[in-house]
């Protein structure tokens, strides 16, 4: 898979720690090994001309995904098809704010929205109750099984 990061912001960001989580997120989801999706880190200023452009919402937020290919997760027998997955856009310093009220470290914040951007990317929303629970549960699933891995590994 190709997974491109560009930290067009000036926040310092684990960029490793985002492409093994990028990874780990396609493959729990059965992606094709060769779909592309693209990670982006920008300031408040980008970010919140995008949000007003996309979402016609004020301000910054914390990430914006715009899938491409409209890819659905595939499964253990059938992979989702190649294609272009599409590119998620984090504002890190949004994700710091909510990091320091959520009692976490901003890196994990981060690896929350990347989630969170590539489950919207495969077509998972949470405008209804049940969505969000379906869709937090998952991710929720992900990362601890992420984290995981990356404490066997440490």
């Amino acid at each position: 898979m190709s997974i491109e990061i560009s930290n067009e912001s000036e926040i310092e960001v684990d960029t490793n720690r985002v492409l093994k989580l990028a990874d780990f997120v396609r493959s729990e989801l059965k992606l094709h090994p060769m779909v592309d999706v693209g990670v982006i880190f920008v300031d408040e200023a980008p970010m919140t001309e995008l949000h007003i452009k996309w979402m016609d919402e004020p301000g910054p937020t914390d990430v914006l995904s715009f899938p491409m290919d409209e890819l659905r997760p595939g499964s253990d027998e059938v992979p989702s098809p190649e294609g272009v997955l599409g590119d998620i856009v984090v504002c890190p310093q949004v994700a710091i704010a909510q990091a320091k009220t959520a009692g976490h470290e901003p890196i994990n914040e981060m690896l929350l929205l990347i989630t969170h951007g590539m489950l919207h990317l495969v077509g998972f929303d949470h405008a209804e109750p049940e969505e969000e629970a379906e869709m937090f549960g998952l991710q929720k699933q992900i990362l601890n099984k992420f984290y995981d891995l990356e404490s066997q590994d440490a």
